[in-house]
């Protein structure tokens, strides 16, 4: 069984030593992620546009691990403020409505006050040889994800 590290390029997976993501035989798991967009280097603005920042990040790795926000089994939700976790409920429902993982949200402070919510999955990618349709997995606004 091989053991596969992923990166989104971020610096501070070297900084802190992480990976953005362990490929582990069929399992996924994929580290934190906050809303920070690697394309425009910038953290988006609000809970809403955070929560669906670390869905695409997510999405993006999972790619890397052939895998797909389908595979995802396990969430975990982490926000400094529990009161905004309802914000986000819509956000979740468009990229989870048809997978219904097992989740945890806990409240707790995180590494910069701007950060509104960190997300991390763990996925359990098919044993079958399945092709990785990205057009069957639709978000919402045109990306990875689930639209229900």
């Amino acid at each position: 069984m091989t053991r596969r590290r992923i990166s989104s390029g971020s610096r501070f997976e070297a900084d802190i030593a992480y990976s953005r993501a362990i490929v582990d035989g069929e399992w996924v798991f994929v580290s934190g992620t906050t809303g920070y967009d690697y394309t425009t280097m910038r953290l988006a603005e609000g809970i809403e546009a955070q929560t669906e920042q670390c869905l695409r990040n997510i999405a993006a790795a999972l790619r890397e691990a052939e895998a797909r926000i389908e595979d995802i089994v396990r969430v975990r939700y982490i926000l400094p403020e529990a009161s905004e976790f309802p914000l986000c409920w819509p956000v979740l429902r468009r990229w989870f409505g048809d997978v219904r993982p097992a989740a945890t949200m806990w409240s707790a402070g995180l590494i910069d006050p701007a950060i509104r919510i960190e997300i991390e999955v763990t996925a359990r990618r098919q044993s079958d040889s399945r092709a990785l349709d990205q057009s069957s997995n639709p978000s919402p606004n045109g990306s990875e994800g689930i639209a229900s």
